[in-house]
């Protein structure tokens, strides 16, 4: 009988590798980036600089005072968005910068 080689998703092996090497959040941030890419227009997104994950923490940095404010005002909403796309456990703070 011959047994059958388990196939990988490509996006499984990526999760494992990074892992194992210790920046899944880094990863984690890369798909909150790509969310929010999908949710504002595009000119708004512009503005976004960068996304990190630092001791459970979101961390956006934005160059637009009044996107800046839009987001501090909506913190809430924004985090129990990215909670419910990405687990709650994975942070539980909202910084924007």
């Amino acid at each position: 009988m011959k047994k059958k080689k388990r196939e990988y998703q490509s996006s499984e092996l990526v999760k494992s590798f990074a892992r194992i090497h210790g920046f899944e959040s880094k990863l984690i941030a890369f798909e909150i980036k790509d969310f929010l890419e999908e949710y504002l227009d595009e000119s708004l997104f512009s503005e976004i600089t960068s996304v990190n994950i630092e001791d459970r923490c979101v961390i956006i940095k934005i160059n637009s005072p009044l996107l800046k404010h839009d987001f501090q005002l909506r913190k809430s909403f924004f985090l129990k968005k990215f909670q419910a796309q990405f687990g709650e456990e994975k942070f539980n703070d909202l910084q924007v910068l």
